[in-house]
């Protein structure tokens, strides 16, 4: 995990965005990963951006994963998804997204939509504490990296736990080739 100073996220409150705080204090305890196993660590909020984060605390591309909310209309209503891909893969949006959302097309979500629906800051956004109607979109390539570090619902930290508890999340679906290498 690089650099990071990690803690439980569960200690560390004040490093999360209010959903993302909100579901680990209900982390279930019969969850497949433990809710000492969802770790926090401090960043500085102008290295957020996947590049550069990995780049400036030592983290490979393939141990950081993206979420991307992704929105599509079908009989005028919206229908959105989050999308958890590795940063060595990019959603595959116009195909396996599309479809699974039974969508005509789909695209990114807007920046202000995403934030104002998922209560998360934009570059921040994390699959932990989403709307539970939102279906949550794991790249299978996720679940089998070991420790996968994510955004935190804040640009300021990132959360680090095991690739297989996204996989595990309330609303989770793992999805073969949901992303194409970047």
């Amino acid at each position: 995990m690089g650099t990071l100073k990690t803690e439980p996220a569960r200690t560390r409150l004040d490093l999360l965005a209010p959903p993302v705080a909100a579901a680990v204090q209900v982390w279930p305890g019969e969850a497949p990963v433990d809710v000492d196993d969802v770790l926090v660590a401090p960043i500085d909020a102008e290295l957020a951006d996947t590049a550069a984060f990995c780049e400036a605390y030592e983290v490979g591309l393939e141990e950081s994963a993206n979420c991307v909310v992704v929105a599509g209309k079908r009989g005028g209503e919206t229908r959105y998804a989050a999308c958890v891909v590795l940063a060595t893969t990019r959603a595959d949006v116009n195909g396996v997204v599309r479809k699974l959302l039974d969508v005509r097309k789909a695209s990114f979500a807007p920046m202000t939509e995403a934030v104002e629906l998922s209560g998360m800051e934009y570059g921040g956004i994390t699959p932990i504490g989403l709307p539970a109607d939102w279906p949550i979109l794991v790249d299978s390539r996720v679940i089998a990296t070991p420790h996968v570090i994510i955004g935190s619902g804040v640009r300021h930290s990132k959360i680090a736990l095991p690739g297989p508890a996204l996989g595990a999340l309330p609303g989770a679906r793992v999805v073969e080739d949901l992303a194409k290498p970047a």
